[in-house]
């Protein structure tokens, strides 16, 4: 008699087989898949039953209103993927150069140790917001001979110096989980601080990093939107010109699909690379 709470032990020599395995991950999926057919249903048939939709979807799903503002949507959603470009190349060298300052020991480092806490403190106590605001509006109304008064300049530069303040905590963090000892043999070997970091150091960091920095992209990728507070003619700031000129939210919407093609593909390579990282870590350990 088996007692209770115990499983029922496998016959000596019976293994469960691949296509036992394969037999359960179907019944999950089609369980999975079953689950989130009627959920979608129910809200959808929730929605399309309110007395409201007909004007909702009037106001923020006219296919007509969609076509007409996609052109100028469309070209500056252009100019969102090229500030998340440049201002993603400085925010990772940038941010790195912040970290390895951060790292450096020896009184002699001191003072160029506490300027690298201060930005640090500084840019991650602001709001990003805040930030563009203040560079956006503030240095170029300061009228500076040879300072650019460019918008996307300054919201590109406010971009680059809040996020690399975050990342390069991302790193500094990766590099003191780097084992003492890889430290301890590059300063043997006769290399500096700065050698030691670079070649012994980053390496290794910037691989336990990749995972947190993937996340840090895919915020940077939708906060690129929050220059339209500058006045700049990207993506949002198009939609909302088309909203104030026919009271209609549909450009938004097309907006937030951009959006949406770049981040969840972004999100999901994410979670594909963060679980093999974790799988090939408990390898090493086993």
């Amino acid at each position: 008699m088996v007692e209770p709470g115990r499983q029922h032990p496998q016959p000596h020599g019976v293994k469960p087989t691949r296509s036992h395995f394969g037999e359960e991950g179907a019944r999950s999926a089609l369980i999975a898949a079953a689950s989130t057919v009627v959920f979608v249903a129910a809200i959808v048939a929730l929605v399309l039953t309110s007395d409201t939709w007909p004007k909702v979807r009037q106001q923020f799903f006219n296919w007509d209103d969609a076509r007409t503002v996609w052109p100028a949507i469309w070209k500056g959603f252009q100019r969102n993927l090229w500030m998340f470009a440049v201002a993603e190349v400085f925010i990772l060298a940038g941010s790195l150069v912040v970290a390895m300052v951060r790292s450096l020991r020896g009184p002699a480092f001191f003072p160029i140790r506490a300027l690298a806490t201060i930005y640090v403190d500084l840019f991650r106590g602001l709001p990003l917001y805040l930030v563009l605001i203040l560079m956006g509006f503030g240095i170029p109304a300061l009228d500076i001979d040879g300072v650019p008064n460019s918008v996307w300049f300054w919201g590109v530069t406010a971009l680059v110096l809040s996020y690399s303040a975050y990342t390069a905590e991302v790193f500094r963090g990766a590099m003191d989980s780097v084992h003492e000892s890889q430290r301890a043999a590059a300063r043997s070997l006769g290399l500096t601080q700065v050698q030691t970091l670079w070649y012994a150091i980053v390496p290794q960091a910037v691989r336990n990093a990749i995972p947190a920095l993937l996340n840090g992209l895919i915020s940077l990728q939708k906060d690129v939107a929050l220059v339209a507070v500058l006045g700049y003619r990207e993506a949002l700031r198009e939609a909302d010109i088309y909203k104030s000129r026919t009271f209609n939210y549909t450009g938004f919407v097309v907006a937030a699909v951009l959006f949406l093609i770049i981040s969840v593909p972004l999100a999901r390579f994410t979670d594909w690379y963060t679980e093999r990282d974790r799988r090939r870590r408990q390898q090493r350990a086993v």
